[in-house]
């Protein structure tokens, strides 16, 4: 069973939530051989206050 936990910062839209589990999903299956029934996709988003590259926060 594969899990996949993706962070991103700010919001995505549902279109673009459902498009990254898609292409994970179609990418484990492809490569790995992992049915798509078995595959579980957490998506989260933080808010870019909370987020920080190089010591500065995005937000």
């Amino acid at each position: 069973m594969p899990y996949i936990n993706v962070k991103v910062a700010g919001k995505l839209s549902r279109e673009q939530k459902e498009e990254i589990a898609r292409q994970f999903t179609d990418t484990l299956e492809q490569v790995a051989g992992k049915p798509k029934k078995s595959t579980y996709i957490v998506i989260e988003e933080v808010d870019r206050a909370n987020w920080a590259v190089g010591g500065e926060l995005l937000g």
